[in-house]
């Protein structure tokens, strides 16, 4: 019995993709059904005939192979006999690895090939118990090969259909929606704030209504050579922060509203304007990734350490922004570059430079804001990992806040924090850690501290932060996950200046609760709430409660 090489296609898929049972396979999408025809080349290539391979050795050429073992003589008959099973580059066949449908249908399809070689020439020795067990195994699925073989022929038919009509044969296209319900609860609407006898303020509080708005999300993932990566995201929204106004004036500078209780959710803007507010190219320099930003972040540039609760700035991880990442990654943004370099398998150096007036042809790269940053990241072991950061930032514009990702408003922390009445540069410095517990638990956290220089009005400030989280991955099922984490978000522990001293209050201490329940695949619910105890470092508290919906394609 001759096998044609289409009766070898058929076989292989068979193995590969519904078994022997004849069960029904269908590809998702094109990547599957792409994916499906470049494995069976890849492994059809791998199995290839070899004349040389094997003559006269048998199966004692692999490493891991020894005639004690039960299936010895067996691979002996097969490698010496037919030279059709191969093992793996390092010279090992690691017969005790699980098997799967792609590799044993390339085993059957090489046994197959050598087989019909000797039958085709004259005298070719075959035994002729093995070509009735051919034979039979060839009638016996006669019926499934041939349906097969159409499945096959439809298979590539559907291929070369999704390829003349996609989007784009280079990008994937990814969303994310997320439509909340927010609202300031339990603070006090009118209060009087006092540092000594003479500063004295009214607190009004109104901005305390519920809430119910959205951001959309579109994510264009551009591959051009398979280890690059164009990364081009659409954003919009309206759903605007809810204010904790505080008080205005000498004593209390610099404002009147604090940027502490901004969630990830009101990153869009209320105008539901569709913006490009993240662009960036990525893309490998030997052994270290290169990255051009021309909307970018440094949680783009560089892998925060902050499981589950960094979802970049997404409707996946926490609500706030303060417990997403550490602030000190909120200093600086726009355009740019960055370079993550490796140096062995558990050390990687970074740096890199973002500026959001680089567009700008009066200030250009260096004479507006910039921040330049250089990490170093270890890898302990499998479990903890350390970073360590520091930022230096330039901010020659006034109305500028510190903590602002380069768009001039505040983004997290206090308003004294923020300096937004003053140009300043900035020396900030950081520490991060992750430490996987177990699979189910883990503990991530940070501490940075900021050392600000005013240029008008001169003088100095200095900013603490930190916070540490607790994350319990697929409590209660598959996908969920409960967070807590707490902290104090950016506070100004000491100010003096030119134009009088800053206020120096109580530390604003954050502690934040959320469960993220998986509905669907792609449909997420997340409850949680957000406590500040000293909002704008004012003795008061203010609770936050957020219904938070995700649908993610």
């Amino acid at each position: 019995m001759v096998f044609s090489s289409k009766t070898l296609q058929i076989a292989t898929v068979a193995l590969a993709a519904v078994g022997l049972g004849g069960t029904t396979a269908s590809a998702q999408s094109y990547g599957d059904a792409q994916s499906l025809i470049n494995q069976m080349d890849t492994y059809e290539s791998q199995v290839s005939l070899d004349p040389e391979f094997g003559q006269g050795v048998g199966a004692a050429q692999f490493s891991d192979v020894s005639p004690s073992d039960w299936a010895y003589q067996a691979l002996d008959d097969l490698v010496r006999r037919y030279d059709c099973l191969k093992g793996y580059p390092n010279g090992s066949f690691q017969g005790s690895r699980a098997l799967s449908r792609y590799e044993f249908a390339a085993g059957l399809n090489a046994c197959f090939q050598v087989i019909e070689r000797l039958i085709a020439e004259l005298g070719g020795d075959v035994d002729p118990t093995d070509l009735n067990s051919v034979r039979r195994l060839g009638e016996d699925f006669a019926a499934e090969l041939g349906v097969l073989g159409s499945r096959v022929d439809g298979l590539e038919s559907r291929v070369s259909f999704l390829e003349d009509n996609s989007f784009s044969t280079t990008t994937k296209l990814t969303g994310e929606v997320i439509m909340a319900v927010t609202s300031l609860i339990g603070v006090d609407e009118t209060f009087t704030a006092t540092q000594g006898a003479a500063n004295t303020a009214t607190v009004n509080n109104t901005d305390n209504e519920i809430t119910f708005g959205y951001r959309a999300r579109i994510v264009l993932n551009t591959s051009f050579t398979g280890e690059d990566l164009l990364l081009t995201r659409l954003n919009a929204g309206n759903l605007a922060t809810p204010g904790l106004n505080t008080a205005n004036g000498a004593p209390f500078l610099p404002g009147n509203v604090t940027a502490e209780n901004t969630q990830n959710v009101n990153r869009g803007n209320t105008a539901s304007n569709v913006v490009i507010d993240r662009l960036a190219y990525y893309f490998p320099i030997g052994e270290a990734q290169g990255i051009l930003g021309g909307a970018a972040i440094w949680s783009d540039l560089l892998p925060m350490l902050n499981p589950y609760f960094e979802d970049f700035d997404g409707g996946s991880g926490a609500l706030s922004n303060f417990a997403t990442e550490s602030p000190i990654y909120r200093i600086g943004g726009g355009s740019g570059f960055s370079l993550n370099y490796p140096l062995g398998e558990t050390f990687t150096l970074s740096a890199g430079y973002l500026s959001s007036t680089a567009n700008a042809s009066t200030l250009g790269l260096f004479s507006g804001d910039y921040a330049l940053l250089s990490r170093a990241a270890l890898d302990v072991n499998d479990d903890i990992s350390l970073a360590f950061t520091y930022v230096h930032g330039y901010h020659p514009s006034a109305v500028d806040a510190l903590f602002d990702l380069g768009g001039g408003n505040p983004t997290v922390g206090t308003g004294p924090a923020n300096l937004e009445t003053i140009a300043k540069i900035s020396n900030s410095y950081g520490a991060e850690f992750a430490w996987a517990i177990s699979d189910a638990i883990s503990f991530s956290g940070f501490f940075a501290y900021t050392d600000a220089i005013g240029i008008n009005p001169t003088g100095d400030a200095e900013i603490w932060t930190y916070g540490a989280g607790l994350a319990f991955p697929d409590l209660g099922g598959e996908g969920n996950l409960l967070g807590i984490f707490a902290g104090a978000q950016p506070y100004l522990g000491s100010g003096d200046f030119s134009s009088g001293g800053y206020r120096v209050d109580d530390t604003p201490y954050h502690f934040e609760l959320f469960y993220k329940y998986q509905l669907t695949n792609n449909i997420s619910l997340t409850p949680g709430f957000i406590w500040l105890t000293a909002p704008n470092e004012i003795d008061n508290d203010a609770l936050i409660g957020t219904l938070r919906t995700t649908f993610e394609f």
